[in-house]
C-alpha cells in the first residue's frame, strides 16, 4: 500500500504541528504527507516549510474544506488517500488498521473520532435513504482507494460543509462500501474543554437539502427529511427558549434561516442533478477546475 495522508488546515498552526508530529511518529517514513493550507494568517506556511516530514505543502485561497480536499487529491500520489483533520492525532494502531483493511479489499475505511464526532454512530449503523443503504462517515478520519476517488470525481465544492455526507450518498449510488474499523482511531487532544462551535443553521440545512435533491431528485422523501430535522430542531429550540437559554429573536432568526436555505438548497441541488446526470452526481468536482492552488511546495 502506498499511502498519502492529506491534512487540511486554516489558522490552526499549533494543533497542526501536533497532528504532524503524530503522523511522523506513527506512520512509516514511506508514507506521503500533504498539507493543504489556507488562507491562513498565523504563520502556518513558515512552520510547515521548516519541517522535513511534509512532502507537499499546497497553499489555497478559499475557505472551503472540499476545495482543500480536492487540492490535496490533485497532488497526492498514493494508491490510498486518507484525510485527517488538523486538530486530531492518529492512534498508534491507525496505520496498521488502514493497511489491513485495504489489503482485505475495502473501498473506503473510517474509524472513531474521539473528542467530537456525530458520524461515528452512523458509520456503524448504515441508514436507508430512498431505498439506498448509506453509511455516513467523518471526513476528518477516512481513507479511500484512489480508484474510488476517481469514480467520485473527488468532493463537491459547492458545499461549504457536509461534504462527507454528500460523498456518502454518492458512494452508495456507485455501490462502494464504507468499512468501519475500531483501530483506525484519531483523538482530539487540543481543545479538551472547548469543543467546536455549532454549525450555522442556514448552511447546515442548505447543504442537507442540496445533497438530497442532487442525489435523489424531486421525490417526497427529499422534502420529508429536512422537514423532519427542522421539526426536531424546532422542538429543541423551543425548549431552549423556555429554559432561558435562547431568545425569541434568535429563534425567529434561526427559523427564517432554515426555511430560506432549505429552499435554496433544493433548487441548487436539482440544478446540479441535471448538470451532471452520471451516477457520480458531482458537477463541481475535482475535474471541474485546476486553479485551486496558489502555490505548491513539493519536496518529492
Amino acid at each position: 500500500m502506498e499511502l498519502s495522508v492529506v491534512v487540511s488546515t486554516l489558522n490552526g498552526r499549533e494543533q497542526l504541528l501536533l497532528c504532524l508530529d503524530a503522523l511522523s511518529d506513527r506512520l512509516p517514513s514511506t508514507c506521503e504527507i500533504v498539507v493543504v493550507n489556507g488562507p491562513s494568517s498565523d504563520g502556518t506556511t513558515g512552520a510547515v516549510r521548516a519541517r522535513d516530514d511534509v512532502d507537499v505543502l499546497v497553499e489555497i485561497s478559499e475557505r472551503n474544506p472540499n476545495v482543500s480536499r480536492n487540492a490535496g487529491i490533485e497532488v497526492a500520489s498514493g494508491d490510498v488517500v486518507a484525510f485527517v483533520g488538523d486538530e486530531y492525532r492518529v492512534s498508534p494502531s491507525w496505520y496498521d488498521a488502514v493497511e489491513a483493511t485495504f489489503e482485505a479489499g475495502s473501498d473506503v475505511v473510517t474509524g472513531p473520532v474521539t473528542g467530537f464526532s456525530s458520524a461515528d454512530a452512523d458509520a456503524k449503523r448504515p441508514r436507508s435513504v430512498a431505498g439506498r443503504s448509506v453509511t455516513y462517515f467523518d471526513g476528518e478520519n477516512v481513507a479511500f482507494d484512489r480508484t474510488v476517488l476517481e469514480a467520485l470525481d473527488g468532493f463537491d465544492e459547492y458545499l461549504p460543509i457536509d461534504g462527507a455526507r454528500d460523498c456518502a450518498h454518492r458512494l452508495a449510488a456507485l455501490e462502494f462500501t464504507v468499512t468501519w474499523c475500531e483501530e483506525m482511531a484519531v483523538r482530539d487532544e487540543v481543545d479538551a474543554d472547548g469543543g467546536r462551535t455549532d454549525a450555522d443553521w442556514g448552511e447546515t440545512y442548505r447543504a442537507r437539502a442540496y445533497g438530497l435533491a442532487k442525489n435523489y431528485g424531486p421525490r417526497p422523501s427529499v422534502l420529508v427529511n429536512p422537514l423532519g430535522s427542522a421539526l426536531q430542531d424546532g422542538v429543541a429550540n423551543a425548549r431552549a427558549l423556555l429554559g432561558g437559554e435562547a431568545t425569541p429573536t434568535a429563534c425567529i432568526r434561526n427559523g427564517a434561516a432554515v426555511a430560506a436555505n432549505t429552499l435554496y438548497g433544493l433548487k441548487d441541488g436539482l440544478r446540479a442533478r441535471y448538470a451532471d446526470r452520471t451516477s457520480r452526481r458531482n458537477p463541481a468536482g475535482l475535474s471541474s477546475r485546476h486553479d485551486r492552488a496558489v502555490q505548491v511546495y513539493d519536496r518529492r
